[in-house]
C-alpha cells in the first residue's frame, strides 16, 4: 500500500515562483518565522500548499505570481552579483532600471569579471537553470598573462582538481597572442566559484580579463556594458519550455545622473581604438 501524495506544492517552491526569493532563501525565511499559512506562523519548509491557502510574508499577503521573465544584462567589472554586500560594494542590482521588478541573478560573475548575466523574476526558474543537470554550455573570452602553448591547457581539457574542488573538463581554444598576453575561448558546463581563474592559476598563468559571451542559447552579442534587455516571451517559451505571455513594454536604462555614471567604465577591448568598446570575439 502506498501513501496518497499530498496535494499542492512545497511552500518554498511557491514562494520562489512568486519571485519572493530563491527556494533556498525562502527556506531560510521560513525558519526565521517570517512566513504564515492560513494565519499560522510556520517554521519548517516541509509543507505543501494549494491555491486555497492564504500565505503571508512579514504579515503581507503573497501576491499572485507573475509570468516567468528573463533579462540579459551586460555586467561591467567592479560590481558584485549578491543582493547585498557586507563590504558595502556596489551590486548589479543597484545598476538596474527602477521600473524593473525584483529580480535574481542566474549564476554569478565575480567582482572583476564582466559580460552576460541572466536575470529572472522567478526563483524556481533560477534554481532550474543553475542545476548542473541542465548542462548548458557557458562560453568566455579570457585574457591571460604569458605566452602559453596549446599543450599547456591539457589539464583543463581532461579535468583537474584544485584544492577540494574537482573541475570538469573544459573546452579551451588558444585564439591569439597579443603582446605579453594571450586570448582564449573557454567553455564549461558548471559554475564553481572563480573556476576559470583558479584553473588557469593552477597551470601557471594569471587571468587579467574575463568576459562571459554566452550562457546556453543566450548570447551577449552587441549588448553594451550596463545595458539590460528582456527576452521576448516567445523566446522564453521556446528555449525554456514555459508558457508564452504577451510581451511587456521594454525596460530602458535610465540616463546617467549629472556628474556621474550609472555603471563603472568597462576596460577597453583588445585590438580597437576610440572610445566605443569593441564587441568581444566569439
Amino acid at each position: 500500500m502506498t501513501d496518497t501524495p499530498t496535494p499542492g506544492d512545497r511552500i518554498a517552491k511557491v514562494l520562489a515562483r512568486a519571485g519572493i526569493a530563491s527556494r533556498r532563501e525562502a527556506e531560510r525565511m521560513i525558519t526565521a518565522g517570517r512566513i504564515a499559512v492560513n494565519g499560522k506562523q510556520i517554521d519548517s519548509p516541509a509543507l505543501n500548499v494549494t491555491a486555497k491557502d492564504r500565505i503571508t510574508v512579514d504579515g503581507k499577503p503573497l501576491a499572485e505570481p507573475e509570468p516567468a521573465r528573463v533579462w540579459l544584462y551586460h555586467k561591467p567589472p567592479g560590481l558584485v552579483t549578491t543582493a547585498r554586500d557586507d563590504k558595502g560594494r556596489a551590486t548589479v542590482f543597484d545598476d538596474l532600471p527602477d521600473e524593473m521588478p525584483r529580480v535574481m541573478s542566474i549564476g554569478r560573475l565575480d567582482l572583476n569579471s564582466e559580460g552576460l548575466l541572466l536575470l529572472t523574476n522567478d526563483g524556481e526558474l533560477k534554481r532550474k537553470l543553475e542545476l548542473p543537470s541542465t548542462g548548458w554550455l557557458r562560453r568566455y573570452r579570457v585574457r591571460i598573462k604569458g605566452r602559453p602553448k596549446d599543450e599547456d591547457f591539457a589539464p583543463l581539457r581532461t579535468g583537474l582538481t584544485v584544492g577540494a574542488d574537482r573541475f570538469q573538463p573544459m573546452q579551451v581554444t588558444l585564439d591569439r597572442q597579443q603582446g605579453a598576453n594571450a586570448w582564449l575561448t573557454i567553455g564549461l558546463r558548471e559554475g564553481k566559484n572563480r573556476e576559470i581563474r583558479r584553473a588557469i592559476e593552477d597551470i601557471g598563468f594569471t587571468v587579467n580579463r574575463l568576459i562571459r559571451i554566452s550562457y546556453g542559447p543566450f548570447q551577449l552579442g552587441t549588448l553594451k556594458p550596463g545595458a539590460v534587455e528582456e527576452l521576448r516571451r516567445r523566446v522564453v517559451r521556446d528555449q525554456l519550455g514555459l508558457e508564452a505571455e504577451p510581451d511587456p513594454k521594454p525596460v530602458r536604462k535610465p540616463r546617467p545622473k549629472p556628474g556621474g555614471r550609472t555603471s563603472p567604465r568597462p576596460a577597453r577591448a583588445p585590438g580597437r581604438t576610440g572610445s566605443r568598446p569593441a564587441r568581444p570575439k566569439s
